[in-house]
């Protein structure tokens, strides 16, 4: 991990292959021109150095496609989606947590799942003693290393590039009752103590003040921003003004 090697092809310059998290490049143009994202590419080169076997293992066979379904229907798993905070709405008393820039994952009781309804591959040993209960969260290694993250969880090979990846977890999406009694309930789940998940940390915000020392205290560490929660709000499917992301600079979806 981290290193590079040179190897010769039909250019006069050897072609360049690094390995970056488990993701392997090449500075041919085979690699270069594939309209696949990054850590599904391979060439001819990769292979050689590796050896086929290896490279199957890696990549896997194709992701799963989307299932078709009425263009009424929701793709993926029933997530509760945020609305940008208005900057009028008072946020005293609401559930505040940093935003995180890691992979968003749905655990139904026995797999990841992504927005689009892909499976992520977690090996055995990651989601040992997760309960059989769905879970919402998010895949995450540290702030500011978001493209890591995507590389490891998005291989099918279940490899030990897994071992970085932290599953915070922030709700419980079928269980009854308002937020409160779902974090109390994931704070019994996740008693028995699980090396690669973690309750994600969630405190009242005082007010207006207290909202914009602990943005500035996220962003100066190179978070995202922050997420509020309303007291005692249901799990809604779908974009929600009981969930609101507040950010110095805002962003949008494609």
């Amino acid at each position: 991990d981290g290193e590079s090697i040179e190897v010769k092809g039909s250019a006069a310059k050897p072609y360049v292959i690094k390995n970056v998290g488990g993701v392997y490049s090449c500075s041919c143009p085979a690699w270069r021109n594939q309209s696949v994202p990054i850590e599904r590419r391979t060439c001819k080169h990769i292979r050689r150095l590796r050896g086929e076997e290896a490279e199957q293992a890696r990549i896997g066979g194709d992701l799963p496609a989307r299932p078709v379904k009425d263009k009424k229907e929701t793709v993926g798993p029933p997530l509760l989606l945020a609305q940008n905070w208005d900057n009028a709405t008072d946020l005293s008393d609401w559930w505040m947590s940093e935003k995180l820039d890691g992979v968003r994952a749905y655990w139904d009781g026995s797999q990841f799942l992504s927005r689009q309804g892909n499976r992520y591959h977690a090996p055995d040993w990651f989601v040992e003693g997760l309960p059989k209960i769905p879970l919402d969260g998010e895949l995450w290694i540290d702030r500011r290393k978001f493209q890591r993250t995507v590389g490891i969880v998005r291989r099918q090979d279940k490899s030990d590039h897994w071992k970085e990846v932290r599953f915070l977890i922030f709700d419980a999406p079928k269980a009854e009752g308002g937020f409160e009694s779902r974090l109390e309930l994931l704070g019994d789940c996740l008693r028995k103590k699980q090396p690669y998940a973690v309750l994600h940390e969630h405190q009242r915000c005082k007010g207006a003040s207290h909202l914009r020392e602990e943005l500035a205290r996220v962003e100066s560490m190179g978070g995202e921003g922050l997420m509020l929660r309303e007291p005692g709000s249901s799990y809604e499917i779908g974009r929600s003004s009981t969930l609101l992301k507040v950010k110095t600079f805002h962003d949008a979806e494609a």
